[in-house]
């Protein structure tokens, strides 16, 4: 720490922190956490590879699952030092910038996968409510550009973060309530006035919660087409198409969820159990998406079959 003034001590460097109470143990959980980011990172490298080298997944649906494969890597990517150096070495400090640039990355691909989950709620919709059209509406180049309009608006929306956290005067208190940093954990630390962090960051929490309503608005205008087939088979034919990306909603959003109702309604929350659920969101849905779109989706998992020489 060094002396910002006469009167006040700045903080120079951040405290990280793992579980609480289970410090003892934590060499231990630091075993499935590494597993879960080695299978999440090779799922995720397999999943970009297979896309890549079969013309026959050159279509739409997948390009935006490569999309979400990527913002699954970068979300592991950005997490994985600072949690592997708090669980496996014990190495909790962290310096600001360092702080800010991870937080910049967690929040930028979070938003991204929350707008890749999105425009595939469109994609879905659409092959379902008009699929002579469909590859004439979402051509190569549409697509294209659709990715990188979302990949610069998430990046674009974050730029602010670290700038205005890296404005604020931080003394006092050090220690952060995760193993990685985020924007809210770390603008709670300032000693200066946070005002303009505390707006924006409400700012871009309504802007993935609008994510969610379009999603949960596409599927209700899918369940509405859905309803107009007159074949049951066909129905169900179509319902299933889209079992995957339900699947990856889930699993990305019913964490979000949990922590909300437990900010909202948890009278005697466990800082533990927080914790946990805070650290399930960032390990399990790019654990998890590889796993649900080879298991669920017939062309992949034969093509990903056929690279090993099995049918």
């Amino acid at each position: 720490m060094h002396t910002a003034n006469s009167s006040k001590i700045e903080i120079t460097t951040f405290i990280l922190i793992g579980i609480p109470g289970l410090e003892h143990v934590h060499e231990w959980i630091s075993i499935p956490i590494c597993l879960m980011y080695l299978v999440a990172i090779l799922g995720n490298c397999t999943i970009l590879f297979v896309i890549r080298t079969e013309p026959s997944l050159h279509a739409p649906m997948y390009y935006f699952l490569s999309m979400l494969a990527i913002s699954d890597l970068g979300l592991s990517l950005s997490s994985l030092p600072t949690m592997l150096r708090t669980f496996v070495f014990n190495a909790t400090g962290i310096s600001p910038n360092a702080c800010f640039a991870q937080e910049f990355f967690i929040h930028g691909f979070t938003d991204m996968e929350s707008s890749v989950l999105l425009v595939m709620s469109f994609d879905r919709f659409l092959a379902i409510r008009n699929p002579l059209r469909y590859n004439s509406i979402l051509t190569n180049a549409r697509v294209t550009k659709i990715c990188l309009v979302f990949f610069i608006k998430s990046m674009v929306l974050m730029l602010p973060f670290p700038f205005t956290l890296k404005s604020l005067t931080y003394c006092k208190k050090s220690q952060l309530s995760h193993s990685y940093c985020l924007h809210q954990d770390v603008m709670n630390l300032a000693c200066s006035d946070n005002t303009v962090d505390f707006f924006y960051g409400f700012f871009v929490a309504l802007c993935m919660m609008s994510d969610s309503i379009f999603i949960a608005l596409s599927y209700v205008f899918i369940l509405k087409t859905v309803m107009g087939i007159g074949s049951h088979k066909e129905r169900l034919k179509a319902l299933n198409t889209c079992v995957s990306h339900i699947c990856a909603v889930l699993i990305f959003y019913m964490p979000i969820i949990a922590l909300a109702f437990m900010h909202r309604f948890g009278n005697h929350k466990s800082p533990s159990t927080m914790i946990l659920i805070a650290d399930i969101f960032l390990l399990v849905p790019p654990l998890m998406n590889p796993i649900v779109y080879c298991v669920k989706t017939r062309q992949i998992r034969k093509k990903l079959l056929g690279k090993f020489g099995l049918k």
